[in-house]
């Protein structure tokens, strides 16, 4: 793959629902990858920023906000039987556009699974109800309903998305370095049956992002990479994780859903509050937020290994996430006013001045200990391959790239989650702009210089229980 390549042409009406920092940074990627041509493309927004990037490059902009009540009517001119709609919006539910895409014979991909607004904290429902757990099921519960009809790409961005990619490879880097002669799986039964062969016993999805901005943060103001509404809103969300099957014993506030696959659990606190131990490899040992994420949910389920009813092997899966500096002190404030938003919000793009997002997944608990794969791109590369980009952006917009591509070269698969696909046509696709992609093996355990201080509980015996991973 280069950067010119065209991986296909497409015929069909585009339509982009949402323009911040993902839409802005993917159009270009999509203009210089697909053939298409600019006048098939619209965006539909709920704001007016993007509109000056959309017109530089030649896209019809509208700026209109869907809502439950004119979904329908918006979009039904724009799209039909093999179109695409690209859902990079928050605030509009996922499984109303996949239900309408599914109606009129379009395409559908997003980067997670939305409610309509105020759905993450909606105090009428349970935390349970208003998890990533419970969004995911909802819209897998048409999945026999939608079966043979327009792909659906559920939650393709970098996480969720990017990295399930990056776990296949990661397990197949492992069982060669570990001496495990294994043939690429073809199937869920077979990646399953290498996770368990292999030990691993944790998945981490571990990001450090240094991007730093010649600009301080200022009191009342919230900042961040990438879509701060985004962040915020699953921040605000209960802690979620998948829960593996070497675990001991649940978490004091933890708890199991009465529902579906049961195979994560969530935290009876927001994930922004909980921290967790993790490692890459240029950053070391850090402390990460535990923000709930799909892939959390959909990895956990994708490897898990039964005999019968009895579950056999399943790892234990997070995102440990350590975003910029200005972020982490925008969580902070963020939490000091009860999860109440600051007035003001500035979303960083021109003036980050340095730095790299290193954004991987760290599996743990086979015969060389720990091992991290992923993504190291800087802010000055992402600005020489892509306008509009950032290096977290970046890393997210290619991966919507692929996850197009593969759904046109994929037709009438239904609902997919990014487990399901083709990691290495998704990886190939990513490839050109991801920076250094690197595999490290570490000697790291979340039992590294504890209790140097002050005696802590600790679980000796298994460093990979979550109680040793989590803060306290």
């Amino acid at each position: 793959m280069t950067l010119d390549t065209k991986h296909l042409t497409f015929t069909g009406r585009m339509v982009i629902v949402g323009f911040g920092s993902i839409g802005q940074g993917v159009l270009p990627l999509i203009l210089r990858h697909i053939g298409i041509a600019k006048d098939q493309i619209t965006i539909v927004t709920a704001e007016e920023r993007g509109h000056a990037e959309a017109d530089a490059l030649g896209v019809k902009f509208i700026n209109l906000p869907l809502t439950k009540e004119n979904f329908v009517q918006v979009l039904e001119p724009m799209l039909g039987k093999g179109d695409f709609l690209v859902n990079l919006s928050v605030d509009v539910s996922s499984i109303a556009l996949v239900e309408f895409c599914h109606k009129v014979g379009a395409n559908y991909l997003d980067t997670c699974i939305e409610p309509w607004a105020g759905g993450y904290t909606d105090t009428s429902l349970t935390p349970s109800l208003r998890s990533n757990y419970a969004l995911r099921e909802s819209v897998l519960s048409h999945r026999a309903t939608y079966a043979g009809g327009p792909t659906a790409v559920l939650t393709h961005g970098a996480n969720p998305g990017l990295v399930s990619h990056f776990v296949k490879q990661a397990l197949l880097n492992v069982a060669r370095d570990t001496g495990v002669a294994v043939d690429t799986p073809t199937d869920r039964a077979g990646w399953g049956a290498l996770a368990a062969t292999l030990g691993v016993k944790v998945i981490h999805i571990a990001e450090r992002d240094t991007q730093v901005s010649a600009v301080p943060k200022k009191v009342g103001e919230f900042v961040n990479t990438w879509s701060i509404d985004g962040f915020v809103g699953e921040g605000c969300q209960p802690a979620e994780l998948g829960w593996g099957s070497h675990e001991k014993q649940l978490p004091p506030d933890g708890y199991r859903h009465e529902f579906g696959c049961d195979a994560a659990i969530y935290l009876m606190r927001p994930g922004a509050s909980t921290r967790v131990r993790t490692w890459t490899p240029l950053e070391g040992p850090f402390h990460g937020f535990l923000i709930t994420h799909s892939e959390a949910i959909s990895i956990a389920d994708y490897y898990t290994v039964r005999d019968g009813n009895h579950v056999t092997y399943r790892p234990t899966v997070h995102y440990a996430y350590h975003p910029c500096d200005d972020a982490v002190k925008s969580v902070h404030e963020l939490a000091g006013k009860n999860w109440f938003m600051q007035p003001e919000q500035r979303l960083l793009m021109d003036e980050i001045v340095s730095g790299t997002d290193e954004l991987g997944v760290l599996l743990m608990g086979h015969k060389k200990g720990a091992y991290w794969y992923g993504s190291r791109l800087t802010v000055e590369e992402a600005r020489k391959l892509v306008p509009y980009n950032n290096a977290t952006s970046l890393q997210v917009c290619v991966s919507v790239l692929a996850g197009i591509v593969w759904a046109l070269e994929n037709p009438n698969r239904g609902i997919v989650e990014p487990d399901e696909m083709d990691f290495a046509r998704v990886l190939e696709i990513c490839a050109p702009y991801l920076g250094q992609v690197v595999g490290a093996y570490g000697d790291w355990t979340p039992l590294q210089d504890r209790s140097r201080l002050f005696p802590e509980d600790v679980d000796q015996d298994d460093p990979w229980q979550f109680k040793n991973f989590r803060v306290v």
